[in-house]
């Protein structure tokens, strides 16, 4: 609560007691009451219009009705249902049944009039009610949508860290290897090291910067993954693709490629992207060990499945015809 609608509250409530003890007909603690209740509508709702509809129904059944204690209980009414947890707002209809026939108890009304007055305070009740509700709707959309950008970005470093580590692995242990019998063939690999962790870099400041890459190239994937000895057979036939499906086909993809690297030990891989009036199909087949019996999904597939299922796309994966593992994802373009 900020400190500017205390202040209103506060101002308004010495206003009202000020009124009402000066020309008002009922005792000081009439007066008290309404006060106290506009003070609190905001902090404790509930409390608040229970304080104004006893000033209300007090004066009502002493007969000394105060003209400023409806209007005071009817802000009350709005607040309740404004500012109140739902099972407390939900008292106000309940209670303006007695706060109003009491008020009116020794007035010479007609039926008419205490019915409509019935109906304005429902309907300030409604209005408030209704404006809390929205603001609650409101404030989960934000804390899902929170909820779901930490989730994107969890998964945009897992992806890109995860397949540039692996490469560089995979380069790192190649030229240990090659070290002793071949030292021009492990500087060139090093040199693929020192390339990759700066292209790593480069493509980290994006993601951090707008958590998208500007240009998704597949090609330059393709090549990146034959320095480390995996050859890609890339087919691409899908042009100007929206940039999230754009995006979300190079990290599936890339993924994808990481996966038979380092779990199938791939050698070589097709990647097939082709699109048409169902959407984009994306496949990637490796030539690698393929899965074990009863093989569980770990984090890549997962991330896989969840950019598909994100842009409304299904996932199928298992292994291949020839052997080694497939992947594939049909995303809609509609």
């Amino acid at each position: 609560m900020s400190g500017r609608w205390w202040l209103l509250d506060g101002a308004l409530a010495v206003a009202a007691f000020a009124a009402m003890a000066a020309v008002g007909p009922g005792p000081w603690w009439l007066a008290a009451a309404v006060a106290a209740g506009l003070a609190l509508r905001r902090r404790m709702p509930l409390i608040g219009y229970l304080l104004g509809t006893a000033a209300l129904m007090g004066g009502g059944l002493l007969g000394v009705a105060d003209p400023i204690a409806p209007y005071a209980n009817l802000l009350g009414m709005h607040a309740l249902g404004a500012y109140a947890p739902v099972r407390r707002a939900l008292w106000g209809p309940v209670l303006v049944l007695p706060g109003v026939l009491a008020y009116y108890a020794h007035l010479s009304e007609p039926a008419v009039t205490v019915t409509g007055t019935m109906f304005f305070w429902l309907l300030a009740w409604a209005v408030g009610f209704g404006t809390a509700r929205s603001r609650e709707r409101a404030s989960l959309m934000r804390r899902a949508a929170v909820a779901e950008e930490r989730t994107r970005m969890a998964r945009e470093l897992h992806d890109l860290v995860g397949h540039t580590v692996n490469v560089m692995l995979v380069q790192a242990g190649a030229s240990r290897v090659v070290l002793d019998k071949d030292p021009d063939k492990a500087r060139e690999l090093l040199a693929g090291v020192e390339r990759t962790g700066r292209e790593a870099l480069e493509e980290l400041d994006r993601v951090l910067a707008a958590l998208r890459t500007e240009d998704p190239d597949l090609g330059r994937l393709a090549a990146r993954m034959a320095e480390v000895g995996m050859a890609v057979d890339l087919r691409v036939e899908a042009g100007g693709l929206p940039g999230p499906v754009e995006f979300a086909v190079y990290r599936i993809v890339q993924e994808a490629l990481t996966n038979a690297l380092t779990h199938g030990g791939a050698r070589s891989a097709t990647v097939s992207v082709v699109s048409s009036g169902a959407g984009v199909a994306v496949e990637v087949c490796d030539r690698g060990r393929g899965p074990r019996p009863g093989y569980r999904v770990g984090r890549g597939l997962t991330g896989i499945t969840e950019r598909a299922e994100v842009l409304g796309g299904t996932v199928v994966h298992g292994g291949g015809d020839g052997g080694g593992f497939t992947v594939r994802v049909l995303l809609p373009l509609a």
